[in-house]
């Protein structure tokens, strides 16, 4: 297992060391959530073909883990080149960042591979599950993992179906999911990774994987997620994001409150 987590965070850690290297010319931070992105892909591939005969299981997961990067990689490689500007949260980043930033962004885009590798555990399990047969559980950790991805994708589709509109301009999406969260994309993905901890259950050390999902909602609700995507909505949006805040769930889809 050592060995096989430092082989995938050696090839991530190249990686986002290419990424970085294009930051650094670009001055455009927005490389490394392609390289988080495509980093766990890259883990997955190792796993997969380093863990012995490929199996059923070893297919599925790689195909999961490529359907998801290629969808979530593919939007933010458009995004990238269609705005041909440093995201909003890291350009504040680099204006707090005063000295040293190719420094300090060199560790930022190496923490996220590392972080690849550490959410990559889940895969690693999976892979060296040795029964020859899906159980009952990874059949429901499927079905849960579809809904995830179909309810980010259309979350997704939404909030840039409602970028696009000129009149939207400045505005909150609160329609279609955003109705009934003001964070439906990162909800479903996170229900992604609890479908990965639910079929990692019946291999060994299948029940330490629960601290994936524990790390994704910590990562999502009080680092990098929320709290970052808010404090730019709330400097672009103002008035009418308050609203939104008061209104609607931060994250679990729900009926909206009454004011």
């Amino acid at each position: 297992m050592i060995h096989l987590l430092l082989t995938a965070w050696s090839l991530v850690a190249v990686w986002m060391l290419v990424l970085w290297v294009i930051q650094v010319k670009t001055k455009n931070a927005s490389y490394v959530d392609i390289g988080w992105t495509f980093g766990l892909l890259i883990c997955a591939w190792v796993y997969s073909n380093q863990t012995g005969p490929i199996t059923p299981r070893k297919v599925l997961i790689l195909s999961l883990v490529a359907l998801w990067a290629v969808r979530l990689g593919g939007l933010l490689i458009l995004r990238l080149i269609k705005e041909n500007k440093e995201d909003s949260r890291y350009a504040k980043i680099r204006a707090d960042w005063k000295t040293h930033q190719d420094l300090k962004f060199f560790l930022m885009f190496q923490f996220q591979g590392l972080l690849d590798v550490i959410l990559s555990w889940g895969y690693l399990v999976i892979c060296l599950n040795p029964s020859t047969h899906f159980s009952i559980l990874e059949y429901v950790a499927v079905i849960i993992w579809g809904i995830g991805f179909i309810g980010e994708s259309i979350a997704d589709d939404q909030l840039k179906r409602f970028k696009v509109n000129p009149s939207n301009k400045g505005r909150t999406c609160q329609s279609g999911l955003w109705n009934y969260s003001r964070h439906p994309n990162y909800y479903f993905e996170w229900l992604m990774w609890v479908a990965y901890f639910l079929m990692a259950l019946s291999a060994p050390y299948g029940g330490s994987v629960v601290i994936l999902p524990a790390l994704m909602y910590y990562f999502l609700m009080h680092v990098s997620g929320v709290p970052l995507a808010e404090a730019q909505a709330l400097r672009s949006k103002g008035p009418e994001y308050r609203q939104y805040q008061q209104t609607t769930s931060s994250f679990v889809p729900l009926p909206r409150r009454k004011l």
